[in-house]
């Protein structure tokens, strides 16, 4: 059983998928069950993987990490995705080496979303925001 919006990852050659629309079955690549990716909250590693938000007056700005996270050829945000909490709106923005790890965006879900990270080495990160700014 898949939900909307759950990131799948084939550790097998890489590929990763976002559900669209759940339903049943299993998602399948390379002839083996794709890994559901659960969202780690909590960073121990120098570098920081957790998004953060700013504001520039109807501007929001989710930046990965309280110091920006490295974004070389083999390490760096893979995309940065913010769904608000009724899973109604989603933005996602894909990033490439020496990019600034930061996705600019404007939204009416007063500041109710979660902002997801992926980074290639270090998987997916959340920050759960309930309108408190």
């Amino acid at each position: 059983m898949t939900n909307k919006l759950d990131i799948f990852k084939c550790n097998v050659c890489g590929n990763i998928v976002e559900v669209v629309l759940s339903g049943g079955g299993e998602l399948v690549c390379c002839n083996e069950p794709m890994e559901l990716l659960k969202a780690k909250t909590t960073d121990s590693a120098s570098e920081k993987h957790v998004p953060f938000l700013e504001e520039n007056g109807e501007e929001k700005i989710v930046r990965i990490g309280s110091t920006p996270h490295p974004m070389e050829e083999g390490h760096y945000i893979q995309f940065i995705e913010v769904i608000s909490k009724d899973h109604k709106w989603v933005k996602r923005k894909y990033l490439n080496p020496n990019e600034q790890p930061e996705m600019k965006f404007r939204c009416k879900c007063e500041n109710k979303f979660d902002a997801f990270g992926h980074c290639n080495l270090h998987g997916l990160w959340v920050n759960k925001f309930e309108g408190e700014k």
